[in-house]
């Protein structure tokens, strides 16, 4: 890229904000320096970055003065709150929560389906990470989408527990154990236990019987792949896994198209890694998965129901590709066309 940034991550000390640290490393973001921001309870904490321990401050309202990007992984109440104070003094926000995805003047990005809208971050210094779930579907999609139009989308997912933080992966641990070890296990972040079950429900409900879940993979799909018309219904359930997301996807396509070129489609994708191979028993699954920045497609076949239908299997670490790898990609995005011009 030639130019070198400042950045601040805040809600550096979170499972995601961690990752987001690696992935500027591991990426090889050009990083003048490095601001790692969070709650005054962690403020003083080191982190380390590049080999070098860099201590943790306290995230204000005047965090963001000189620097170039913010990404932002610290739940929507704080970005709505710090957000635009950031935007203000020129920073702009990539940021990971729910709290600006659908205002239409931020845009909604992954960058393998929808990069251009990068460009629209003038309009309020922020640009939005999709929530995980959705960001690997449509990752999947797009291809799909571009070649044949899609109608019409139904999809089941599975999600892990770490799509909850850190307090959720500790329970499934402290849960299977205690079972394990025929004690009564504890029950503090679901409404029900998680150790050995699956969970209808993530988010709470709301008034069409959905969950706030669903409703955002049916209208952040829409607004990334920039069609409303796209019929979606989706069921998410959290299964006693600990990273990485599934989902079983069913596709209505506007015109036909065959398995075989579905597959040839996905193969030169970006971002995506086909396993499907049924005779030798490989397809993806979320623990091949777990630390990868791909999302694998795999079990790809005729839905034989309806006249254009397919059928896909798509997994993805809900941590990396799901929220940090995302945001990173972003920022490189935006530094690459827009910040160093």
């Amino acid at each position: 890229m030639g130019k070198s940034f400042n950045v601040a991550v805040a809600g550096a000390t979170g499972a995601v904000g961690n990752q987001m640290i690696l992935c500027l490393e591991k990426r090889g973001f050009p990083i003048d320096n490095i601001k790692l921001l969070a709650t005054r309870r962690s403020a003083g904490r080191k982190l380390r970055f590049n080999s070098e321990e860099i201590p943790v401050e306290e995230l204000t309202e005047t965090s963001f003065r000189g620097v170039d990007i913010g990404i932002f992984s610290a739940g929507g109440a704080t970005s709505q709150k710090y957000a635009p104070f950031a935007a203000k003094d020129g920073c702009v926000v990539i940021d990971n929560s729910a709290a600006w995805r659908m205002d239409p003047d931020v845009p909604l990005v992954v960058p393998e389906v929808n990069p251009h809208a990068v460009a629209e971050y003038s309009k309020k210094g922020i640009i939005a990470n999709p929530n995980c779930s959705t960001i690997q579907m449509v990752v999947a999609l797009a291809p799909i989408h571009r070649k044949v139009g899609i109608k019409r989308v139904v999809v089941s997912t599975y999600q892990a527990v770490s799509g909850t933080g850190k307090k959720a992966i500790d329970e499934l641990h402290n849960q299977t154990k205690a079972i394990l070890n025929f004690l009564e296990p504890e029950t503090n972040v679901y409404p029900h236990r998680i150790a050995f079950n699956c969970l209808p429900q993530i988010d709470v409900f709301l008034d069409n019987g959905y969950t706030k879940e669903e409703m955002k993979m049916v209208k952040e799909t829409q607004k990334i792949l920039e069609d409303d018309s796209i019929a979606i219904t989706a069921t998410t359930v959290r299964v006693p896994v600990f990273f990485s997301h599934s989902e079983s996807v069913n596709v209505e396509t506007r015109n036909p198209i065959s398995p075989d070129a579905v597959r040839a489609l996905l193969e030169d994708a970006p971002g995506v890694t086909v396993i499907d191979d049924p005779a030798r028993n490989l397809y993806p699954m979320a623990i091949d998965a777990a630390g990868r920045d791909e999302t694998f497609v795999g079990r790809i076949r005729a839905d034989e129901s309806i006249p254009n239908g397919i059928n896909l299997w798509v997994v993805s670490d809900n941590i990396r590709k799901g929220a940090a790898t995302n945001a990173v990609q972003i920022a490189e995005v935006l530094a690459r066309n827009y910040l160093s011009k």
